[in-house]
């Protein structure tokens, strides 16, 4: 699914899911806490443009990180009336990676060797508040278009290294942007609840200097209440992260995806 199609997607959902449904009163939570762990599964994929060896030279080259990392997954939601709400999230990735090349690569009169080997790190934090109003809401589900901002850190290296010869290269950065999404939750009695959420962010809209690109999310769970107050919940979350800065020695692109199941408990009061 492309996730810039998916608030078309879950408004479409909803609107079947209200017909559909019958009305059963649930107790409105001014306040929802929900702290997890992710188990992120990691592609990357480096590619560039830069003089190795005096030489003009482009690569691109993915990266398998070894292995899920489990990491902090943090979201809250602020219902002040109805139809309003604020929701603000918190997610953090660092891991690092060393790989040896299986095979030559050539450009030109330049060649990396077989056997060469390249370190890539990959870091990645994104906090974001967003305004989600309500343009569906009924005593079992509640569809919310949202509008925000988003703040993100996006760090990337790569070290390689053939004979004599070395290659270096940095993109970090951070700021804000404005982001845009959807929500859609259910919840066909006091017990359950289903949420489905997808948000992106445009680098051109924010103030991240020398980067382009873009950044899409989009999760979904199911929660359990053992009491109004307290529940688990379990559910999948994805990311895609596709960006390139351009500096003075040339230009450096990330593809970064993280995916993965997604746990932990609930707070509601």
């Amino acid at each position: 699914m492309n996730p810039k199609t998916l608030p078309l997607t879950l408004a479409l959902a909803a609107t079947g899911v209200v017909f559909a449904l019958p009305a059963q009163a649930i107790e409105d939570d001014r306040f929802t806490l929900r702290l997890g762990a992710m188990q992120v599964d990691a592609q990357s994929e480096l590619r560039g443009s830069t003089v190795f060896a005096g030489q003009p030279f482009e690569f691109s080259e993915d990266f398998d990180f070894g292995g899920d990392e489990v990491v902090p997954r943090l979201e809250g939601q602020f219902r002040f009336s109805e139809r309003n709400r604020l929701l603000f999230n918190y997610f953090g990735y660092d891991k690092d990676r060393r790989a040896t090349l299986g095979q030559d690569l050539s450009f030109d009169n330049v060649t990396i060797p077989a056997g060469s080997f390249a370190k890539a790190k990959a870091k990645f934090e994104l906090a974001s508040v967003v305004y989600d109003y309500a343009v569906v809401e009924t005593d079992t589900v509640s569809l919310g278009l949202q509008l925000g901002v988003e703040y993100a850190k996006l760090e990337g290296k790569l070290y390689a290294e053939s004979g004599v010869n070395t290659y270096e290269s940095r993109s970090s950065d951070d700021g804000y942007a404005p982001v845009v999404g959807a929500r859609l939750t259910v919840a066909p009695n006091e017990h359950w609840r289903f949420v489905a959420q997808g948000q992106y962010l445009d680098a051109s809209w924010g103030n991240f200097d020398d980067y382009e690109g873009d950044l899409s999310r989009a999760n979904a769970l199911v929660e359990y209440r053992f009491t109004p107050n307290v529940g688990v919940f379990v559910g999948y979350d994805w990311f895609k992260l596709d960006v390139d800065q351009r500096g003075s020695d040339g230009v450096l692109g990330l593809d970064q995806r993280f995916k993965g199941p997604m746990a932990g408990v609930t707070f509601a009061f």
